[in-house]
């Protein structure tokens, strides 16, 4: 559809942009070392559509009249093309079976409803026609959650909300919006910002996720230490439902039972369709921050935020990379082309050099970037609290410059594991977090289950992880892997790696997820997470609230 912003077909993001190692001159020779690859340079600009091998639809002619009746037949397709955008999600397994033609299940009509009364009309038709409904936003999800089972029968409709793109009020005296659930970040912000606010929430996938999809997943935020998750963020909804419409008021607490408003949040379509929600937001800060510092350890780096935490400072956000994210962040510097850049360059080296005549081993420092937002006053005492923290705890204050190319560069991670693929190297990621006590267990069982399995599959892999949200009983930790896969079999050897490593999560003390939601990827692990009992109390919520099994059925639990 003209009017709604698409992924392209293949991989991540628009059409055009890409990674670029060449302009990096310490990348290929790092990702030799890790991974054993000799990168070469892109060959690929594009896909054409022309080599995917899409099955047929299989919409039957009176289901696409009813649909059409509802939404207008311009908001209705069969084309092959945006039937393979609403197939799947972006998670490494997803691109693969797309760029092999290994398609399993594709949807057979994609619908774009304009308003609650046409999704509560789809609905409604799903129910009486037996269809099978699932709700895309951004198309971003690395969980399998959009993916319908392969052996699903029944005529599957996704339908794309990003018609419902606006936000239509905001109550100033109470920091209130209300705004449709389709909207994208990049779009969202963009009217918050014109009137002064800001909801302040940018996961990785921010330029291509929605609203609804962030409250479907439980999603977090870069900046969640001080906005909140999007479970703290979201504080009305409505969530229709093909017999009425579930409408919770946007209240600042309740005592009315279990949490409904909970029960929503991370239900990823079980339950209904979310199309409008009541969000917290924020004026926008006078002074945005971000500095980096480098710590002799991880664990000097590590406790260094868990004292943040403890004495209350109030951070936008505090994240460290360990000693291999960390060396691969210096390995992804672009060379210098200017004097100025040359100068800071050779200064770079000379600090390295002073760490190692202070007896730092250069291989093992952690870099650190924490983000400071209020008056010019409240960051200036905030910068003051923080530095004296981390210097206690070794760290040397890089300053402003490395934290605003942080900035500039957040968003830019999903375009490798792109340029990777290419390389026949999956490059994936697995999260969790666990209480501050736990975390370096958890940390080192990671990495331990990482190299197993390497191991067993006679490869040589690399895994690095950074510390991305901390609250003040633990924090999240975020996990990259890679190695180069077996053309032949590339899922099986895939599944053996992602699940010791999130194997390791559980038997460490951490969850299977904090916030890529469960889908079909972490399914295995539920009951070991929230115990068999729990399992069986969600069984006993979808079964009651969609008993036919209508809506993306067989997500979160089988």
């Amino acid at each position: 559809m003209a009017h709604v912003k698409h992924q392209k077909w293949w991989g991540w993001g628009e059409e055009g942009v890409f990674f670029n190692y060449e302009n990096k001159p310490a990348f290929a020779p790092f990702v030799e070392e890790a991974i054993g690859v000799s990168l070469r340079p892109r060959q690929r600009d594009t896909v054409e559509f022309a080599t995917a091998q899409v099955p047929e639809s299989r919409a039957p002619e009176d289901v696409l009249a009813h649909l059409r009746e509802i939404s207008g037949a311009e908001n209705v397709s069969v084309e092959d093309e945006l039937r393979v955008v609403h197939w799947a999600g972006k998670s490494v397994l997803e691109l693969l079976q797309t760029l092999r033609n290994d398609f399993t299940r594709v949807p057979d009509v994609v619908v774009y409803p304009g308003s609650e009364d046409e999704v509560t009309r789809i609905l409604e038709t799903a129910v009486a026609e037996d269809l099978v409904v699932i709700p895309f936003g951004g198309g971003s999800s690395i969980s399998r959650s959009l993916q319908a089972g392969q052996d699903e029968s029944r005529c599957i409709v996704s339908v794309d909300m990003g018609r419902l793109d606006r936000v239509l009020e905001i109550d100033e005296t109470s920091g209130l919006a209300t705004i449709q659930a389709g909207v994208l970040g990049p779009d969202m912000e963009e009217q918050l910002n014109a009137r002064g606010w800001t909801l302040g929430h940018f996961p990785d996938s921010f330029a291509h996720s929605t609203l609804g999809g962030w409250a479907a997943t439980r999603s977090s935020g870069m900046q969640s230490d001080k906005y909140g998750d999007i479970a703290d963020i979201v504080r009305g909804l409505r969530l229709v439902r093909p017999t009425a419409t579930v409408v919770l008021r946007p209240l600042p607490s309740t005592s009315t039972g279990p949490s409904l408003r909970e029960m929503v949040i991370g239900s990823e379509g079980r339950l209904g369709i979310i199309t409008e929600l009541t969000v917290q937001v924020h004026r926008l800060p006078q002074e945005h921050e971000v500095i980096a510092y480098m710590f002799p350890t991880w664990q000097q780096a590590l406790t260094a935020v868990r004292q943040y935490t403890e004495a209350e400072i109030p951070l936008t956000f505090a994240r460290v990379s360990d000693a291999h994210e960390t060396a691969f962040s210096l390995a992804t510097q672009k060379a210098s082309t200017s004097v100025k850049g040359r100068l800071a360059a050779r200064g770079q080296e000379a600090l390295w050099a002073v760490m190692r005549r202070r007896g730092w081993d250069t291989d093992a420092m952690c870099l650190s970037y924490v983000c400071f937002e209020g008056t010019v006053k409240d960051v200036a005492g905030r910068k003051k609290a923080v530095a004296k923290i981390a210097k206690a705890q070794g760290a040397v204050v890089l300053g402003s410059g490395p934290g605003a190319l942080y900035d500039q560069k957040k968003f830019d991670t999903p375009h490798l594991r792109d340029f990777l693929l290419e390389q026949n190297t999956v490059g994936d990621v697995s999260e969790t977090a666990a209480p501050w006590s736990q975390l370096t267990t958890v940390h080192k069982a990671a990495y331990d289950a990482a190299q197993r399995a390497y191991a067993r599959l006679d490869k040589t892999g690399w895994i690095m992880s950074h510390m991305s949200h901390s609250y003040h009983s633990g924090a999240c930790l975020y996990f990259t892997f890679a190695y180069v896969f077996d053309e032949e079999n590339p899922y099986e050897e895939y599944h053996m790696i992602k699940s010791a490593i999130q194997q390791s999560f559980i038997d460490s003390g951490g969850t299977l997820s904090h916030h890529h939601g469960v889908g079909v990827e972490h399914q295995p692990w539920m009951e070991q997470d929230i115990s068999p009992e729990g399992v069986r109390l969600m069984h006993g919520l979808f079964e009651v609230a969609d008993p036919g099994g209508n809506f993306n059925p067989g997500k979160i639990v089988p």
